[in-house]
């Protein structure tokens, strides 16, 4: 059995622990509000960009762009986000079983795209077709810093090396709840204005050449949005596990200050028993 000194030495490293873990998730909850807002501003630009396709694509029904055509499948790409640390629950596990499904799945050749230090490290375990890789993108990651890893999913799909691009991430529904998402990015899905436009705008150039510089645009902004969310569920995630590991320190110092205390009840009786004993001797 541990010593009294041994569990007092516990107690001050477990509240050590805890002093680390309330730090950390405080820190996840201000990142989680920072990337919460960037989530949020980014909002305006993919529907302000989603609306024009739908216009454009309404005056031009009869043209098709390359990545409007649905093509049979033969072979696939499945850009994986995660995060590019861990103590975030199960986060980033979720993202990646759901991108190992999907391949497993498929029936057809998948490549990988990673976004993330924790997917990439787990495609490379798994000998996967990883054909591009951007990791250590910080919590405020810009559209220049991932725009490469997007360029190659794009350039696979161009030249027909892939007939879908698909996206994995984790959706951010709530601080409290984290979806593994998987959402298909090309061929595009003609997105459908919320509301007609009041203006009859004339585009120069013509709508059609808009629409080919557009959908590249529509394509990057689609992905980013998914690397902001995963951004955000990241850092609520580790928010709910830094509380989850704090508040189980304070169940484990609980048990443990009550160990020592039985234990050094017990060895002032025994110490008292002892006298008692030897007084008892004396006199006899």
């Amino acid at each position: 059995m541990a010593s009294l000194r041994d569990i007092r030495r516990r107690i001050r490293s477990v509240q050590n622990t805890r002093k680390i873990t309330k730090a950390m998730e405080l820190v996840a909850a201000a990142k989680m509000r920072r990337a919460q807002e960037r989530v949020t501003a980014a909002r305006p630009y993919a529907d302000e960009i989603t609306s024009v396709m739908a216009e454009l694509m309404r005056r031009t029904p009869e043209y098709r762009h390359p990545y409007l055509d649905v093509r049979e499948v033969r072979r696939r790409v499945i850009i994986l986000v995660t995060a590019d640390r861990g103590l975030a629950g199960a986060l980033n596990s979720n993202n990646t079983r759901l991108a190992v499904r999907e391949m497993n799945n498929a029936g057809v050749p998948v490549s990988v795209v990673t976004i993330g230090r924790k997917g990439r490290d787990l495609m490379r375990r798994l000998r996967k077709d990883l054909i591009a890789d951007q990791s250590m993108i910080g919590d405020r990651p810009t559209m220049g810093e991932i725009l490469p890893a997007i360029r190659v999913a794009m350039e696979q799909y161009e030249r027909g090396d892939a007939d879908q691009v698909d996206v994995v991430f984790a959706r951010f529904i709530s601080a409290g709840r984290q979806e593994a998402t998987l959402r298909r990015v090309l061929p595009v899905e003609p997105p459908q204005a919320a509301e007609p436009v009041a203006a009859d705008f004339i585009y120069e150039p013509e709508p059609r050449a808009v629409l080919d510089a557009l959908l590249p645009r529509y394509v990057e902004a689609q992905v980013y949005q998914a690397v902001l969310e995963n951004l955000a569920s990241e850092q609520a995630a580790r928010m709910a596990a830094m509380r989850n590991a704090s508040d189980n320190a304070t169940d484990l110092i609980g048990d443990l200050t009550l160990t020592a205390n039985k234990l050094r009840q017990a060895t002032i009786t025994t110490e008292l028993m002892e006298i008692v004993g030897g007084a008892a001797a004396l006199e006899g």
